[in-house]
């Protein structure tokens, strides 16, 4: 019996994008099952790899630039121009321009990083004839809910005072008003989506602030500040624009940007795996296979809020196909997948050993998880044909 398995995952952050823990995972699968038919589907989430994967996806072109960075300073970054018929559609990954990657790990500071970079990447897509532009929203560095990327299209920020506020979303708290008088034209004609974590809120106890903040290195007191500021900057949107923001799912992604993009460009924001599969192929080979793998970081009791194993799994089981999930941590709440699609779940660790050795030796490590899992399933279905001839 020929053994269809498709491969879905996610890219581990700061160690393996998703292309080379797709690759990883295929070669531990050949090892157990070297006759097996192998798919491959890298699963974008709006955050790293999702510019390249839809540029190649569309046969478009990326291009290359320098841009305002998450701590002010100039960074290399790049956007895409997707190809094929129909409008102009520009793709950015805000991680390009305000990644977590591009601060490193003793100047996380999300009171002071900034989104702005974001906002000179759609200036670009614009002045290149952009009519139709797709953010993905993933793997923040920010907690500016956007406010640096509207300055970079033109809005201000403002005290009571009327003086400008600095960059970051500390100062938030201290925001009076948004002038919106200076805001790019263009961002009339053109459509911008956001592909977002559609229960990302901004303000409340899962706010974005509290429950991301001090995964980027906000203090307990950092955070409330954060809080206060996501709530000051709602009700300056809602002035300025008539857009309510403070309770829109997905406005909390990636800092706030959600709200931003929303509330100050015209955005409409859209659960991201469902406008991301509108350029991925991953139905299609889903309809095909007999087994899906699928890989993240970590799986925890986060994973079933719009994190890619969970995503990919209740796509899988509703189609009767099993899903197994390989993860870099298995955190509290892991179990709670498997009531939303995942057949079964395993760490790659096989030792205990610090992040930085982990990271070195991701690739490895999933490679050796691969091939443990198969050899696992293969011993079951040698079983079920037992149990069946018998």
């Amino acid at each position: 019996m020929s053994l269809t398995v498709l491969i879905a995952p996610s890219g581990f952050k700061e160690s393996l994008s998703v292309n080379q823990v797709a690759e990883a995972i295929a070669r531990g699968i050949r090892r157990a099952a070297p006759h097996a038919t192998i798919l491959t589907a890298p699963m974008v989430d709006g955050g790293e790899g999702t510019t390249e994967a839809l540029v190649a996806a569309t046969g478009g072109r990326m291009v290359a630039t320098t841009v305002t960075g998450p701590l002010g300073q100039p960074v290399a970054s790049f956007w895409g121009m997707m190809g094929g018929d129909g409008p102009r559609s520009a793709v950015i990954e805000m991680a390009a321009a305000a990644g977590l990657s591009l601060v490193p790990r003793d100047r996380r500071d999300p009171t002071l990083t900034t989104s702005r970079g974001v906002g000179e990447l759609i200036l670009e897509a614009l002045d290149q004839g952009a009519t139709r532009i797709l953010v993905g929203c993933g793997d923040s560095g920010i907690n500016d809910g956007g406010a640096g990327m509207a300055r970079a299209l033109g809005a201000r920020f403002l005290d009571a005072q009327g003086r400008e506020l600095p960059e970051g979303g500390g100062a938030l708290e201290h925001l009076e008003r948004i002038d919106i008088a200076g805001l790019d034209p263009r961002l009339a004609g053109v459509r911008i989506d956001a592909a977002v974590n559609w229960h990302n809120m901004l303000l409340g106890p899962r706010g974005v602030a509290r429950v991301f903040g001090p995964q980027k290195g906000a203090t307990p007191e950092q955070v409330e500040a954060l809080d206060r500021g996501m709530t000051r900057h709602a009700a300056a949107i809602l002035a300025a624009t008539g857009r309510d923001v403070a309770g829109m799912a997905g406005a909390g992604a990636s800092g706030g940007l959600g709200a931003g993009l929303a509330g100050l460009a015209g955005a409409t924001l859209h659960p991201r795996f469902d406008i991301m599969l509108d350029y991925l192929d991953f139905d299609r080979l889903l309809a095909r296979a007999d087994l899906v793998i699928t890989a993240e970081g970590a799986l925890d009791g986060q994973s079933p809020y719009g994190k890619v194993p969970c995503e990919v799994a209740r796509r899988a089981e509703a189609l009767g196909v099993p899903t197994v999930a390989l993860a870099g941590t298995i955190g509290k709440g892991a179990r709670q997948t498997y009531e939303h699609g995942i057949a079964a779940y395993a760490s790659i660790m096989r030792r205990p050993c610090s992040l930085g050795k982990a990271i070195d030796e991701g690739g490895k490590l999933l490679r050796a998880a691969a091939e443990n899992t198969m050899r696992m399933l293969l011993v079951g279905q040698r079983l079920a044909w037992r149990a069946r001839d018998a």
